[in-house]
């Protein structure tokens, strides 16, 4: 007769395991409003996640590294980084609980532990929180409207202080610009509050005034009269994509520094991660984060050349549809793009295999590329075939490819996913740009095929969002 499970024993048993789930959570939060010290799990937020989702990640984090890390473990730890005294943030318990493991004391005192871990954390020098100003407010615009307000704190970093948009601003358009900020068919709703301030024309997200600006052009506007000063003005209009045109923004008075979320020509198009130390926020005032793709593909493609060296490939993109293409057939400038995106896939172009090279240009003129459009809203796929100086197996490429995604200095742009079930809609929401398909990697020698899976928005948003910070030299003390 086989064993029969101890039901009671059980519940017993899942009950502690929410009571403790519950008391890390609090004091998660704890952290990061009373000291805007952070805390993520493999770089995933936990800042006002429900218990379920800490306990997923907390499995996610046990296979990823193959170590017993429990609920209890990350409890421990975040006890111990309460009780010393540490400057603001960002710390992956994760990653610590995963050097605990590693120790041959298992029974070592978790506070000394940590005191030793984070012996180097010191207050970043002369970190002085900075404006920005949302100059557009489409789908990446209320995407970063959202990560801002959430991520604020005790505002020590990036502040929002206003969005530009074209035409009046009355009653009845801050109410409609307060809807869609506040809920979203792909990314739900805003877990925050949104009021309207017509006598302000403002919107009151999180309890703080965010100026709704209406402008026809960038150099018309006059910050200092809202109280803004020394502003990053974060294009997401895609209207102005060369130096000439963004340099328009730096006219008004009161901004100071321009970042295009978007290609841009003349500018540094910037890959967090992997370029980003190459330019200087203190020589430079525009840049460019590039595109979705480009931010998806270049961490892979960079890991992939520094170990196996690349000769060539291709590039195929399956991506989500986009607001430049018709809801019905209808007239459009660009070839194919005119039929109804939500009943056909599109093949189109993307720039993204060129694109690369700016941020690596050891990879100028071997990327070949193409797209096509697929009937989902978000949620995007690249296939990289490529051909490569040094064969390969599946063995070696995922174990880089892990390596990576654990330690280094790409920790926060790539994921590695464990799982054989991974579809478009897993990656919604996710923060890394990158989210690497471990169980689809096919190597042949010297020809490899990778999946690599990203949220076209949200991914690239926080990309946005670690430029942004890079920009303003706003970067706390960072453990990854």
């Amino acid at each position: 007769m086989s064993t029969i499970t101890n039901y009671e024993k059980e519940v017993v048993n899942q009950a502690q395991v929410r009571r403790a789930t519950v008391e890390f959570i609090n004091i998660v939060n704890d952290l990061w409003y009373d000291k805007s010290i952070e805390l993520v799990l493999f770089r995933n937020p936990l800042v006002d996640k429900r218990a379920s989702e800490v306990l997923n990640l907390i499995d996610y984090a046990k296979e990823f590294v193959a170590k017993p890390i429990t609920i209890e473990d990350a409890l421990e730890i975040a006890k111990a980084i309460q009780s010393i005294d540490l400057p603001p943030s960002k710390l992956d318990i994760g990653k610590l609980a995963y050097e605990y493991h590693l120790q041959d004391d298992a029974s070592a005192d978790k506070v000394a532990f940590v005191k030793e871990q984070l012996k180097d954390a010191t207050e970043a020098e002369n970190i002085q929180p900075k404006d920005v100003v949302l100059y557009g407010f489409g789908r990446i615009g209320r995407l970063l409207a959202r990560e801002l307000s959430s991520k604020m704190g005790k505002g020590s970093q990036l502040r929002l202080r206003a969005v530009v948009t074209r035409g009046k601003i009355d009653q009845t358009v801050l109410e409609k610009r307060a809807s869609l900020l506040s809920v979203d068919s792909v990314h739900g709703d805003f877990l925050g509050t949104v009021q309207v301030d017509a006598d302000n024309n403002a919107l009151i997200i999180n309890g703080t005034t965010v100026y709704m600006i209406s402008a026809a052009q960038p150099e018309d506007i006059d910050y200092t009269q809202y109280g803004i000063n020394d502003a990053l003005i974060i294009d997401n209009t895609g209207a102005f994509r060369d130096e000439e045109a963004l340099n328009r923004h730096l006219k008004a008075k009161g901004a100071s520094k321009v970042l295009l979320t978007a290609p841009g020509a003349g500018v540094p198009n910037i890959v967090h991660g992997v370029n980003h130390e190459e330019n200087n926020p203190d020589n430079i005032n525009v840049f460019s984060a590039a595109s979705c793709t480009t931010n998806a593909i270049t961490p892979v493609l960079s890991v992939l050349e520094d170990n196996f060296g690349i000769k060539k490939g291709h590039l195929e993109t399956i991506h989500a549809y986009t607001n430049d293409q018709n809801l019905v057939d209808n007239m459009h400038k660009k070839y194919r793009r005119g039929r109804a995106a939500a009943l056909n896939m599109v093949i189109t172009e993307t720039g993204a295999g060129k694109a690369v090279a700016k941020a690596l240009p050891a990879l100028a003129g071997k990327l070949t590329s193409s797209a096509i459009r697929v009937p989902v809203p978000n949620g995007s796929l690249a296939i990289l075939n490529l051909q490569l100086k040094t064969p390969a197996t599946v063995e070696s490429v995922n174990a880089i490819m892990k390596q990576y995604a654990l330690e280094g200095d790409l920790v926060e742009q790539i994921q590695y996913s464990l799982s054989n079930e991974l579809v478009s809609s897993d990656i919604v929401g996710t923060t890394a740009p990158s989210i690497f398909d471990s169980k689809a990697t096919i190597a042949d020698g010297d020809t490899i095929v990778i999946y690599v899976w990203y949220d076209n928005e949200y991914g690239y948003s926080h990309q946005v969002m670690r430029l942004a910070k890079h920009i303003a030299k706003v970067r706390r003390y960072t453990y990854y």
